[in-house]
């Protein structure tokens, strides 16, 4: 091996400075480097495996041979330092920055609105970038393509498309459809006596810098040079562990290879780096061929064209491309196959990472290229010291057979994919959970030839992925429909033949057994409908063509670039130009976010001494600890301690919340110590080397049914009832029962959880730094657990990377968890949860199970309701028992049922426990409402939308718990909704497209919600915030709500603003602390605003009347004058506000009570369409009417609005949690657990922001924090909707569980046909499935 001494320098350029590395470790990613080494921490952690393209950068390498200089993003986290010898890195702080001059591309993305927590801001500025640098003036197209491997939690992206949008040449305002008409040409009489004007703009272009591309950093010379050195020699990294060898010519790269036979070929490190950090593979040497010229080609002879193994994918997109417009369409099917799928796979950062021979050699299971490559006669061409051989790229390669396969020393040089012929026909098919960045659940590659002038099959081949360990081939099947002709009687024996020969287990690692198997011949049923079609072409006399209802079967989903449209209330005309209460004023740290300048906790620089934590979590769900051996934990390199419940000082278990577990664990993920180190690395590793022992204990409780049968709560039932339910249920003319399932939701905030504990010299003082809603809790935890005063303990809370809930109780646990340590070890702890013991640890939204019991009359009048719910705690209550509370009192939703009986309970299982997600049980529960109410509509042949429109609150009521409210603004909503989206007519449209359509579905859905906010104990509604006034006349303002991207600090300063009657550049706001604002209650329940804006009014107030003699005196003064004056007459410039609250009470013994201060009201529309042989679905339109009241800020307000909106479409359609029946989670990131991307949101979106009157808030506005979750339903009940279409014509029943989320496999095996009757069944009794559901 070669020793550290010989390691040579690795140079490479970082936002124009050049950096000289003396000893590269290959084990440190680009992303710790600029982080830790160079503190360049605009670039963001959000995974670790390349997935959510929070740590984008632009990677620039200069190409000697063709002379040109190739830009491309990556995933800082997946790229080992060590390849980037010769690179030239940008950065979020390289594309400008406040300090020096912000970038067009910075200043859109904050001022189209397109950032709210900013967390992923930096990563979507770098998507755009490196777009703009290759293409200065992009298509829309390219636009959405560019951020197709950027999650972003808050904004439902629109905003961010929008800002990129404004680089592209033509003009983009929706002129809707080519009508040239605008859609916004308000119609006379469609509106309701509108007085009041309505405004669609969020931000004026006017004031956007102009983009000049020419200005631009230029690539540095000095790589220039270096990349056309003639001289190059053999470079060698030594690290800590592992030695990062780079060849300079072929033969050198053959002579490592077979010295070193084991060592992987690092190019994009897309394949070796997950399993490094995920899998926890290990190599000693790495070799790393980039930059080998003989890797870099495209060559094209009359049969073929071959591509050098080197090429990314991006690149081998490129090529193909090119090949395809300058070729004639038969000779290119298998390049247009490959074409297809590599829009989609994975994001435009890995595609530019990964390269075609990696990606080959791999032979991923889960390969979208390896099995079209396959049906394509693609060959592997390989060299060795021994020369050159050729391996074909088919069955027995991707199957893994030995003697198909390279040999250790052999490196592949280059793909050959030879052009196809007349009679060939080539295809490429997918399905996954998300149309892009998602690996596929099936996909397939096929090929058949015909004999010519003929449809007798000569040769077929058919490759399957993601059926097995291996990608599989069907050779028998193929083999034996050698001779047949292709038609219908072919096709049914095709399918049976495969299914027979690939056979998916029952326990199937990857679960969906049924489904994949269904897919494996719908994806063949439209392989041959493709066929057919294609044979229909060439020869239309001989080949009949498919029937015209099943050409749509043909094509997936076209991705489009969505567009949207926002209607808010215009300011009033009168209003004094410097009031900022109204505009759409854009987030106060937005451009802050988008240089990457916004600090978050971990971009805080290093203090002196301070510690890693890592922690070990419980591998079971119920069991007894036996032992915990810590000693070779101790003895690893870097490690300070290890801390466990015996070094808890205080409360190890406070409220029923363990920190620490002590004796026996209670689910998998519980905490049961974590390792001290000086960096992670050395923490984690150290924490692999803990030893449990346990004994498992039984019951071992993971769903709501366990939970039912071993009769485990967390808490009592809760009950509301009114009317006679019994009496009701005997005179209705019909009655129907059923339950749903509404399985849970990860929060997926984008920054993790994070917390800097820091213990001070004196009197047991702790400070913490934490991304928390609720600084009071993290106070109270931390001082019980070190048993300290309060009073000792501060926390700091500047702004957290989303929170959505999650940041409620967690941080207090893990902040107390690191308190305990920071006490134990003296040392300053920094606590960073990787994104999988993020999303292991800290759970998320509540499973639930509603059953339901209706009686109604034929005319779909519902008289009486008995509704149970049922709720998965979790382990601990955590807020469990309030959750179920909220359910019971929302669980009319917008229906008056005079004879109506609710009742509710938390179950308590072993898994981690669940916590407060935005809406806190309404989305959950709602579905149940909503369920039955599409019921009752089937059952009496009405549309669901009838229904409702019979059974909504129509005047002034009183809820089931007797709290009265005015229903006109919901009414409102739902008419305006139900025109304004052109229901009925669209339903019609529907309905004419279903009839053309057997394979394709459309299905049109409106829900309607009452909402509310807040909480239904008085004293969590109270307030305080704390106003200083300095000489010169600047205001720093303080307050108890936290900042999670919502934009609460903004309306702060609008108020304060609003309030002093001075410009918002005078009001300052750096953070919340438990220092400035005591006891300040939790930022949640959509009231953050409504609460502090009053605490913070009223703080303005007070000031402005010490003031008030002042101005008498001086009317025409300036406020610098008032200011100086009040000080000299001894004028006290600080004050605290304070609101009470609002008085909300609720009696669960007497069942009544005004449990909320005010409801929200709103209504959407959704319209979608469904595949139903593969159970794909696409969102075509949304349209919401949200009753906003008086919108301090419109901008902020759609922001909340959009963006729960597709956060709620995510949680009832393609986010899935997967548990084990042992209760371990599966879904540990954002590989295995897809939130939506750009691609998922609708085609077209327009949001309307309603006005009312709401006097008891400040300024009449309303808080919709969390309203616009639940709308996200409407997706639900379009897709159901579409699926009763598909069933209705299949001569199935109408009525079918309505369960959520409608995943792609509920969708498909709910439009039941002949293939999934082919399906053969498994007896449950006879194996234990993958995954279970918990609900």
């Amino acid at each position: 091996m070669p020793s550290p001494s010989n390691s040579d320098e690795l140079i490479f350029f970082v936002n124009g400075k050049k950096v000289i590395e003396k000893s590269a470790d290959p084990e440190t990613s680009l992303l710790s480097f600029v982080r830790k080494v160079l503190r360049l921490t605009g670039t963001k952690y959000g995974c670790g495996g390349g997935g959510c393209g929070a740590c984008t950068v632009m990677v620039s390498r200069y190409d000697p041979k063709s002379k040109k200089i190739h830009h491309y993003p990556a995933t800082a986290c997946l790229v080992p330092i060590c390849s980037l010898h010769g690179a030239a890195i940008t950065t979020v702080e390289g594309v400008g920055s406040i300090k020096k001059r912000v970038h067009p591309v910075q200043e859109r993305l904050a001022k189209c609105h397109g950032t709210q927590c900013g967390f992923c801001s930096p990563g979507m500025v770098m998507s755009i970038y490196t777009l703009l640098r290759n293409h200065p003036e992009p298509t829309p197209e390219q636009i959405t393509e560019a951020l197709g491997g950027n999650l972003c939690r808050c904004t439902g992206y629109r905003p961010i498309v929008e800002s990129g949008k404004t680089f592209c040449g033509e003009s983009t305002v929706c002129q809707m459809k080519g009508s040239g008409k605008c859609c916004m040409d308000q119609d006379e009489g469609s509106f309701v006596s509108r007085e009041e004007k309505m405004c669609t703009k969020l931000y004026n272009e006017d004031e956007f810098q102009p983009f000049d591309p020419s200005q631009e950093p230029i690539f540095p010379p000095e790589l220039i040079r270096m990349a056309e050195d003639p001289n190059k020699r053999r470079l060698t990294f030594q690290g800590e562990r592992t030695t990062w060898i780079m060849p300079a010519t072929l033969k050198d790269l053959l002579e490592l290879k077979a010295s070193y036979p084991k060592a992987p070929l690092v190019m994009g490190n897309t394949t070796v780096g997950p399993n490094i950090k995920f899998k926890d593979e290990f190599y000693p040497v790495f070799i790393s061929p980039l930059g080998l010229p003989e890797l870099y080609f495209v060559n094209t002879t009359n049969d073929e064209v071959t591509i050098g193994a080197g090429y990314s994918l991006a690149q081998l997109n490129d090529a193909l491309y090119f090949i395809v417009s300058d070729q004639p369409k038969e000779k290119t099917k298998t390049y247009h196959a490959l074409l297809k799928h590599l829009r989609t796979l994975a994001g435009p950062q890995i595609r530019n990472m990964a390269t075609l021979g990696g990606h080959v050699v791999s032979q991923p299971n889960f390969s979208d290229l390896n099995p079209i490559l396959a049906a394509g006669n693609a060959t592997i061409n390989v060299i060795s010291k021994e020369g050159t051989r050729q391996i074909p790229l088919n069955g027995p390669f991707l199957e893994g057979s030995p003697e198909a396969n390279l040999r250790p020393e052999e490196v592949v040089l280059s793909i050959s994919i030879p052009y196809s012929t007349q009679w060939h026909f080539v295809s490429g098919l997918r399905m996954a959970q998300r149309q892009e960045n998602a690996f596929a659940i099936v996909n397939a590659g096929m090929s058949v030839k015909f004999e010519e002038g003929t449809n007798t099959i000569k040769d077929l081949q058919m490759f399957y992925g993601h059926v097995g360990p291996t990608v599989v081939s069907a050779s028998q099947t193929c083999k034996r429909l050698i001779g047949r002709q292709w038609d219908d009687q072919m096709l049914s024996e095709a399918c049976r033949w495969v299914l027979e020969e690939i056979r998916i287990p029952p326990a199937a690692e990857g679960g969906m057994v049924e489904f994949r198997r269904t897919l494996i011949i719908s994806l063949l049923f439209k392989f041959y409908l493709k066929v057919r079609r294609g044979l229909n072409k060439m020869d239309p006399q001989k080949f009949p063509d498919i029937p015209e209802n099943f050409v749509s079967a043909l094509d997936d989903f076209p991705i489009q670039t969505p567009q949207g449209i926002q209607m808010f209330q215009c300011v009033d005309p009168k209003q004094p130009q410097q009031d900022p209460v109204g505009h759409p004023v854009m987030h106060q740290s937005a451009i802050k976010h988008a240089t990457g300048e916004a600090v978050f906790v971990d971009d805080m620089p290093p203090i002196d001494q301070e510690l890693f934590l890592a922690v070990v979590t419980s591998t079971r769900a119920h069991a007894k600890i036996l032992s915990i051996d810590i000693s070779e934990a101790l003895a690893c390199p870097g490690v300070v301690d290890v801390i466990t419940a015996e070094d808890v000082p205080g409360d190890n278990n406070h409220s029923g919340e363990i920190l620490y577990a002590h004796n026996e664990v209670i689910c998998v993920g519980q905490i049961i110590c974590t390792v001290a180190a000086d960096t992670y690395a050395h923490a984690k590793a150290a924490a692999k080397q803990v030893k449990i022992a346990y004994e498992d204990i039984e019951p071992k409780i993971i769903t709501i049914e366990q939970a039912l049968a071993h009769n485990s709560f967390l808490s009592d039932e809760r009950k509301i009832e009114q009317g006679n339910v019994e009496h009701a249920f005997e005179n209705v003319d019909q009655i129907i029962e059923g339950e749903v399932h509404v399985e849970g939701q990860e929060h997926f905030y984008m920054e993790t959880q994070t917390i800097l504990a820091i213990p001070k010299a004196e009197d047991k003082e702790m400070v913490l730094h934490l991304g928390t809603q609720f600084p009071t809790h993290v106070q109270e935890y931390v001082a019980a657990a070190l048993k300290v005063p309060r009073s000792r303990i501060a926390c700091h809370m500047r702004r957290t990377g989303g929170a959505f809930g999650g940041k409620v109780t967690k941080p207090a646990l893990l902040g107390a968890v690191s308190a305990v340590a920071a006490n134990k070890t003296g040392h300053p702890i920094r606590f960073i949860l990787e994104r999988g013991d993020d999303m292991l640890i800290t759970a998320g939204r509540h499973p639930l199970l509603g059953k339901y019991k209706i009686g109604f009359m034929n005319n779909g009048e519902i008289k009486a309701a008995d509704v149970e719910y049922y709720i998965n705690g979790g382990c601990t209550p955590d807020e469990s028992e309030l959750v179920m509370e909220f359910i019971v009192l929302k669980s009319e939703n917008a229906y008056y049922i005079p004879n109506f009986r609710c009742r509710g309970r938390a179950c308590k299982t072993n898994l981690p426990s669940n916590t407060a997600f935005r809406g806190f049980g309404f989305p959950q529960a709602t579905v149940v409402v909503e369920a039955y109410i599409s019921a009752v509509a089937a059952k009496c042949n009405l549309l669901p939308e009838e229904v409702k429109e019979i059974n909504m609150y129509k005047r002034t009521s009183k809820t089931a718990h007797k709290q009265t409210f005015n229903p006109e603004p919901l009414r409102r909503c739902w008419k305006e909704c139900l025109e304004k989206s052109s229901f009925y007519a669209r339903k019609q449209a529907a309905e004419e497209f279903n009839k053309k359509n057997f394979w394709k579905k459309r299905g049109l859905a409106v829900v309607p919600m009452k909402f509310t906010i807040g909480i239904p104990i008085a004293f969590y509604n109270q307030a305080a915030a704390l106003v200083h006034i300095y000489l010169d006349g600047s205001v720093l303002l303080t307050h108890g709500g936290c900042e999670l991207g919502q934009g609460l600090h903004t309306k702060m300063i609008q108020v304060a603003s609003r309030e002093l009657n001075i410009p918002q550049s005078y009001v300052h706001l750096s953070e919340t602390s438990t220092i400035t604002v005591p006891n300040a209650i939790f930022t949640a329940g959509s009231m953050g605003t409504d609460i502090n804006g009053k605490a913070v009014q009223n703080a303005c107030q007070i000031l402005l009347d010490r003031l008030q003699p002042i101005i008498k005196k001086n009317p025409k003064g300036k406020w610098e004058e008032w200011i100086g004056k009040a000080f000299e007459e001894s004028i006290s410039l600080s004050a605290t506000g304070y609101f009470k609250g609002y008085q909300t009470n609720m009696d669960w013994e007497k069942e009544e009570g005004d449990a909320y201060p005010y409801y929200v009201y709103g209504a959407s529309f959704s319209e979608v369409e469904v595949d139903c042989l593969t159970g794909a679905h696409k969102l075509l339109r949304t349209d919401i009417f949200m009753d906003a009241a008086f919108s301090i800020n419109p901008a902020l307000d759609i922001g909340q609005v959009e963006g729960a909106f597709i956060q709620g479409m995510g949680f009832y359609t393609i986010e899935e949690l997967k548990y084990s029946p042992e209760g371990v989670l599966y879904s540990r990131g954002p590989d295995d657990y897809k939130i939506p991307t750009v691609t998922e949101i609708p085609e077209e979106i327009s949001v309307t922001l309603v006005h009312s009157q709401n006097p008891i808030a400040i300024y009449s506005s309303k808080g919709l924090g969390e309203a616009g979750m639940f709308l996200g339903s409407s997706v639900l009940f379009a897709i159901y909707d579409a699926v009763s279409a598909a069933r209705r014509e299949r001569g199935l029943s109408n009525t079918f569980p309505l369960n959520s989320p409608a995943t792609p496999e509920v969708i498909r095996m709910a439009c039941v046909d002949q293939f999934i009757d082919m399906i053969p069944s498994d007896d449950p009794s006879t194996f234990t499935p993958w995954s279970i559901h918990v609900s």
